[in-house]
């Protein structure tokens, strides 16, 4: 079989300079290090050398039509869909795959957002705000097993705290982020709550917003986006996919940001999922 050889030659300090692939980064290329058929794309090859520096997948060998279907729609089709950042991008697939139980790929995809200059607090704090989410019986073999990445990569453990709220203040807090992403609604669900179900309000309020959404490490709109993609990929989840895309709206991301979020996930929740998530989409945040 005829092989091709990619030269690569990057950077890696800042994930900004991962936002794109253009023909001035063959010219850089001074190293051949990634050897594969020639069914993958250059820009197949050249994203997923962004993510995995001189690290082809062991399915090349075992499942190479796999590959070649994946990594070709995965690493060109679908991310030069959008100019979606790099960032931004790794991120919201992390917080997919712990919504999807899928802790290989989320093992590859720290080791991602390390290569690509993602901090080890923000990987923590999508990891962190997953719990409230996706439930702790199913986050806990995630959390050693990025801290196993941790070790391996020298980082030291534990990280410096992100919280802001303390018991006296959590609740108190935890309500005004509410606001701030699904606005007065809160204020007419909580007078409209059954009196045997406000525990679980407040819980909402003081822990799932004060605990967790109100950590330093990730900016709100980014935060919102991980929510989504926990939803989208837990599956089941229509309403609160419903909630948080107006919440998405509602703290500045646009519709065509959650496309943008919808099609980089999909190769990753599949389409089942993602069609799901676009209907309640053009449901609640239709096209002008």
């Amino acid at each position: 079989m005829k092989h091709i050889t990619m030269i690569i030659d990057y950077n890696q300090d800042k994930t900004e300079q991962f936002d794109s692939i253009n023909d001035t980064m063959y010219n850089k290329c001074k190293t051949p290090v990634y050897e594969v058929e020639n069914t993958l794309t250059p820009k197949a090859i050249m994203h997923h050398e962004q993510l995995w520096p001189n690290y082809p997948s062991s399915l090349k060998d075992t499942d190479p039509d796999l590959i070649e279907i994946f990594d070709n729609f995965a690493y060109d089709e679908v991310i030069s869909h959008d100019n979606m950042k790099t960032k931004t991008r790794v991120l919201v697939i992390l917080a997919s795959t712990i919504g999807s139980q899928a802790l290989t790929e989320y093992k590859m995809y720290v080791q991602a957002a390390l290569n690509i200059g993602i901090t080890p607090i923000e990987i923590k704090e999508v990891l962190y705000q997953s719990v409230p989410y996706v439930g702790m019986s199913k986050v806990i073999d995630f959390i050693f097993s990025t801290n196993a990445i941790f070790n391996e990569n020298n980082i030291s453990l534990p990280l410096k705290s992100q919280a802001t709220t303390i018991p006296e203040t959590r609740l108190e807090e935890g309500l005004a982020i509410q606001k701030e992403i699904f606005g007065k609604k809160i204020d007419d669900f909580c007078k409209n709550v059954p009196k045997d179900l406000l525990h679980i309000q407040h819980y909402l309020a003081d822990n799932c917003f004060g605990d967790y959404i109100t950590r330093k490490g990730l900016d709100t709109k980014t935060r919102e986006m991980i929510t989504l993609s926990f939803l989208i990929a837990l599956g089941g989840t229509e309403s609160q996919i419903k909630d948080h895309i107006k919440g998405n709206a509602n703290v500045g991301n646009s519709r065509q940001d959650l496309i943008n979020l919808m099609t980089q996930l999909l190769p990753y929740v599949g389409y089942s999922r993602t069609i799901h998530a676009i209907n309640c989409l053009n449901e609640v945040f239709p096209s002008k």
